[in-house]
This record gives C-alpha cells, sequence and structure tokens, in this order.
C-alpha cells in the first residue's frame, strides 16, 4: 500500500491554447483575463496535463508496492528515499499497475508532468466553461458581490460553474481519481 502524503504542482509556464467562444459578439481589446482562471479548474478536476510542469510528490510505501502518478502524462520522473537522515536517489522499477518501490519509506518524487494538445471534449468543455464565466461577469458587471479589482472574473463564479457550463459532464472521462 501507498499513501499520498503531499503533492506540490507548480503553475506551468502557459496553459494549452483553445480560441474561446465569446458571449458578446466580438472578443475585448484586451487579453482575454479569464482563460487562465478557466484551464485552472478544468486541470483541478483532471488527471491529465497538457503544458509542461514541475510536479513532487512525497509519498509513503511498503517494499514492493506499487505506485501510480496520479497525473499524466509523465514524461520524466526522479525519486528519492529518505534514508535516515536526508533524501538518497533511488531508481524505481516499472510494474504492472506503477512504480514499484525498492524498499519501505518516505519517497520523494520529482516529475516533469504535461505533453500534447487537448483532446476535442477537453477544448469543447474549456469553452463552455469560459463562455459561462464570460456570461456570469458580464451580467454582472459593476456589482460589488461580484467585481474584483483587477478586473478578473470573480473568484466566486467559479463554485458549481463546472457543472452548470456542460463542462463536467464533457470532463467525466478525465476526471481525477482522489
Amino acid at each position: 500500500m501507498v499513501d499520498l502524503i503531499k503533492e506540490v504542482e507548480s503553475v506551468p509556464a502557459s496553459y494549452p491554447d483553445v480560441e474561446a467562444r465569446w458571449v458578446i459578439e466580438q472578443a475585448p481589446d484586451d487579453e482575454d483575463p479569464g482563460s487562465d482562471q478557466v484551464w485552472q479548474r478544468i486541470e483541478a478536476w483532471t488527471r491529465t496535463r497538457y503544458t509542461p510542469r514541475e510536479v513532487l510528490w512525497t509519498i509513503e510505501g511498503l517494499e514492493g508496492a506499487a505506485w501510480e502518478p496520479p497525473l499524466s502524462p509523465v514524461v520524466s520522473m526522479s525519486a528519492e528515499r529518505w534514508d535516515l537522515d536526508a533524501w538518497v536517489a533511488v531508481t524505481l522499477q516499472a510494474g504492472p499497475v506503477g512504480q514499484i518501490l525498492p524498499s519501505d519509506g518516505y519517497y520523494r518524487i520529482t516529475a516533469t508532468v504535461g505533453a500534447g494538445d487537448p483532446p476535442a471534449a477537453v477544448a469543447e468543455a474549456f469553452k463552455r466553461l469560459h463562455e459561462y464565466g464570460r456570461g456570469i461577469s458580464e451580467s454582472f458587471k459593476g456589482e460589488a458581490a461580484f467585481s474584483s479589482e483587477d478586473g478578473r472574473i470573480p473568484p466566486n463564479w467559479a463554485a458549481r460553474a463546472i457543472q452548470l457550463s456542460g463542462a463536467a459532464d464533457l470532463l467525466r472521462p478525465y476526471r481525477r481519481q482522489k
């Protein structure tokens, strides 16, 4: 058995470039302030990453236990095992359902995760969620409860947006298992 103690995922340098639909007839003159927020919501729901970033996992497991990274695709990976007072590099062997731990203990796995283009369903989920968020933002523009100082989509719109926009249904096959 392997327990995931901690996961630290870096913010990528950029997110996939998917052309958003707009609630109003034309896009704003300035850069879209909400696309990164939409990708962050999608990535909170899914296990697949499409732009590279570093992820650090701390796990605890028994010798011979298999561990599978909860995010994919893993482009590169290194592992260290805690040995009394320091991290020592180890090699994890590939097993039938993940990486096999060579001994009992705590492990620190550092990986680069993310590659490829989003499939059509994920791109459509982005468009739906983006459109929904922009619609909420435009509908309540100027109201104190929905405004943010920097002009970005207010964070409180996201609570049920992924379900109400229809994006959750499209993302079901990519859903992250906790």
